[in-house]
């Protein structure tokens, strides 16, 4: 049964599927070389040793190759999303997960397969030597617990949505990836012994995909919102804590 909240989501998801199948694809690089910019202002991005990127879809979102490109140059750790199956023990039920495993180099990443959505993606067989952001390597449950507080965590997230308000409130693509990893990192963040914190969640938005300030994106407690929103207009809206 689908509650008014998922039919609103899917509504709204419906609705900026079409919006930006007819966004000229000059228009998006446009858009994505103003937003980069925009973000490598930030003295956040700037002073983040350990970032997370999205790597994007071939259309219909803002490309982030100029951001992985950047932070490789600037010696930063790169780490990107890897999407897996996991058993989970209470429910013997497989979820899907996202976990953010390194990218070690520009040549990687240009010789990464695409997956189902046309997304540069690690192989399998790639994952089990990564250094996993969460600590320890690869996305066993056994590797993560190998954590060390020092080479732990991220300080910046650049994040992907279907759509974002003023409030700072995003749509994702429905699978909830992003705010169950987020989830998961609160929870580690609360069992840590030194006091690391959230990373910054920088949104990157075409300004298709901002809402006016009118309307809303229908949220539940665990949608979490972003802290930065960079527009492809070169507006940027910063969320006061």
């Amino acid at each position: 049964m689908m509650t008014g909240l998922q039919t609103a989501k899917k509504d709204l998801r419906r609705k900026m599927r079409d919006v930006l199948q007819k966004i000229p694809a000059d228009s998006i690089i446009n858009q994505s070389r103003i937003a980069t910019s925009k973000l490598f202002s930030l003295t956040e991005y700037q002073n983040a040793k350990r970032i997370g990127v999205y790597l994007s879809m071939p259309s219909g979102e803002l490309s982030t190759t100029a951001i992985v490109q950047d932070a490789l140059i600037d010696g930063k750790e790169v780490f990107i999303p890897y999407i897996h199956n996991v058993e989970l023990p209470s429910t013997q039920q497989k979820t899907s997960i996202m976990d953010m495993l390194a990218l070690n180099s520009m040549e990687e990443f240009n010789s990464l397969a695409p997956d189902k959505w046309g997304i540069p993606s690690l192989t399998k067989t790639q994952v089990d030597t990564r250094k996993n952001c969460l600590g320890g390597i690869g996305v066993s449950p056994s590797g993560a617990d190998k954590t060390t507080d020092g080479d732990w965590g991220l300080d910046l997230i650049v994040m992907p949505g279907m759509a974002f308000d003023r409030e700072f409130r995003r749509l994702g693509h429905g699978k909830g990836y992003y705010d169950h990893f987020l989830t998961r990192y609160s929870k580690e963040v609360e069992s840590k012994t030194t006091t690391p914190k959230m990373p910054l969640l920088v949104a990157l938005s075409l300004k298709e995909q901002t809402l006016p300030s009118t309307e809303h994106i229908p949220v539940a407690n665990h949608d979490w919102p972003v802290d930065v929103l960079i527009v492809g207009d070169n507006r940027c809206f910063v969320r006061h804590h």
